[in-house]
């Protein structure tokens, strides 16, 4: 807002000290940057987010759900089976935990042992049975259209606490940009990914590609880059608006800062046997998915907003009795460390810790030891960030073949999420092509009765 625009307003009748004072709050916004923290719509349960994505989808029958007629029917016909498939129920038992009696598998006994934190949501469903489209929508409330996914949703609605990292980073995976992108979002609020396919350090060291330059001493870096920086904002004032460059100019800086802390975070060295024990980091079988825990950690120690930690391989068609032990014992003992580090750290009361898949799977039976797609039905759980722990909520059939109690589609997993963070789901808007944006799109509803 210019001189002549506080004049012009003040000649219209309207206070000019308090268009001053608005310009005012414009000019240290602007210097503040659009990562700077924000002030949520209402007082946040929680003020950071980790997301655990199992890429694949887990048999929730197998795993959280507990189903005793399943194992009664074993071997009756089930329901839209392809051809003829039979229930099957788990190979494996399930038993009581904490003082909420949550059903958890004897597969995960490490985040058993953590059942008074967790509140698992039994009545999920989705709309999309095939793995892309629902990964789509369970990161951005669509599979239709490119839109901003959750973590930069949560970026552009309450900014970062540090300055000198991104305010959004995707751990491991395999990336996607659907998945971390920011869509019409100014690409400031898009995730950064480290290391991706899983690996969280190459040759010794971070991974991070270019987080040093070889070739040029800081005051030299800074002077090439207020060069660059001046062109590009000769370009943004030419063309009035251009999203693409204002993202490079804040990539740029944001990239110049991240040289200093970026590599401190990313080296573990300093952690304790005790620590690196407690995940299971340098353990055969989970020593990626662990050290992507204990970085998770780490950066929401240091500020950053939201964090996803990707693990794969859950699509279980066949060889279900072998590959589910397997993946289960690779998360399970980083996850339960996760938990029981952020919990001694005091960060777990405002840290909401997410763990889900795409979707489920179904109680009967594929090719004698596999599972097919179900989005009907499904469990993702939560941890700390201000929810009921030690409680169940929702409910599928008998069988597990279908949420029946206490539903919550997708948008409305968006919604609660949003609302632990102090954020409105239907006031989080953004102006694209003549109409206001959200992640829930018309949808969504709170899941109040999780709140604890």
């Amino acid at each position: 807002m210019t001189r002549r625009d506080l004049l012009k307003a003040s000649s219209s009748g309207i206070p000019y000290l308090a268009f001053a004072a608005l310009a005012d709050a414009q000019a240290r916004e602007a210097k503040a940057g659009p990562l700077a923290p924000k002030e949520p719509h209402f007082a946040p349960r929680a003020k950071r987010v980790i997301f655990l994505s199992m890429q694949g989808a887990p048999s929730h029958v197998d795993l959280f759900d507990h189903k005793p007629q399943l194992a009664r029917d074993h071997g009756k016909p089930g329901r839209n089976g392809r051809g003829g498939a039979k229930l099957l129920g788990s190979p494996w038992e399930f038993h009581q935990h904490g003082g909420g009696g949550l059903w958890i598998s004897e597969l995960l006994p490490g985040i058993a042992g953590h059942a008074d934190e967790l509140c698992m949501l039994h009545g999920m469903h989705t709309d999309q049975p095939n793995h892309p489209q629902a990964q789509t929508q369970m990161h951005t409330g669509t599979f239709q259209f490119v839109r901003p996914s959750i973590g930069a949703w949560t970026l552009y609605g309450l900014g970062t606490d540090n300055h000198d990292l991104p305010g959004f980073i995707a751990l491991g995976g395999r990336a996607n940009s659907s998945h971390i992108g920011s869509a019409f979002l100014p690409a400031v609020y898009q995730g950064t990914t480290i290391g991706g396919g899983g690996r969280f350090a190459r040759r010794g060291g971070p991974a991070v590609p270019n987080i040093a330059n070889p070739r040029l001493a800081r005051d030299a870096q800074r002077a090439q880059l207020d060069y660059i920086q001046r062109l590009n904002r000769a370009k943004l004032a030419r063309d009035g608006h251009a999203p693409g460059v204002e993202g490079v100019i804040e990539s740029f800086e944001l990239g110049f800062r991240m040289q200093d802390t970026m590599p401190e975070l990313m080296d573990t060295s300093g952690e304790s046997k005790e620590t690196l024990a407690l995940y299971g980091v340098g353990e055969i079988g989970n020593d990626n998915f662990a050290r992507g825990c204990l970085l998770a950690r780490r950066f929401a120690e240091a500020g950053v907003r939201f964090i996803e930690v990707s693990h794969g391989n859950w699509d279980h068609h066949r060889n279900l009795g072998n590959d589910l032990p397997a993946r289960c014992a690779e998360i399970d003992r980083p996850i339960a460390g996760l938990l029981a580090d952020l919990k001694r750290r005091d960060l777990l009361k405002d840290t909401l810790v997410v763990w889900s898949g795409e979707f489920g799977r179904t109680p009967h039976g594929q090719g004698g030891d596999g599972r097919d797609h179900n989005n009907k039905g499904y469990t993702s759980w939560l941890a700390g960030g201000g929810v009921k722990g030690g409680f169940a909520y929702g409910a599928t059939d008998d069988h597990g073949y279908e949420a029946v109690d206490g539903r919550l589609h997708t948008h409305d997993w968006h919604a609660t999420i949003l609302h632990l963070l102090g954020l409105d789901h239907e006031r989080l808007t953004y102006r694209h092509a003549g109409r206001d944006f959200r992640l829930t799109d018309v949808h969504g509803k709170v899941a109040t009765e999780i709140v604890a």
